[in-house]
């Protein structure tokens, strides 16, 4: 494993941590199908949440939400589609695309959950 996944999955740790500390459930961890990968699935309530988990070590070329490019979104979207195919008991749910983007803060990790970061509509 590559040091920058090796990063990658600590930092989903670390979200997938704050998450549930806000009262989310894991369901799925680094979903993956040959259109894309969702690196959280979780439940919020009866609500099923696909969440991306973006660091950047600083702001110079924008935070990590801003790299959710329209291009990503429409990965994921895709993915989702397929999770909820394979798991047809969340077919029914309402579901939203969370960002949780970690920066750096003078040496500390600084999140910032967007909740319905963008749709599939």
């Amino acid at each position: 494993m590559s040091d920058t996944l090796r990063q990658g999955r600590q930092w989903e740790k670390v979200a997938e941590s704050f998450l549930k500390k806000h009262g989310l459930k894991t369901l799925k961890r680094n979903f993956l199908v040959r259109s894309g990968e969702i690196d959280l699935i979780m439940l919020d309530g009866k609500t099923v949440v696909f969440a991306e988990v973006r660091y950047r070590e600083n702001d110079r070329h924008g935070s990590g939400a801003d790299s959710v490019t329209w291009k990503k979104q429409q990965r994921i979207i895709k993915a989702a589609r397929l999770f909820l195919q394979y798991h047809g008991r969340h077919r029914r749910r309402p579901c939203r695309f969370d960002v949780v983007s970690i920066g750096n803060e003078n040496g500390r990790p600084v999140l910032n959950w967007i909740q319905d970061a963008f749709d599939a509509g």
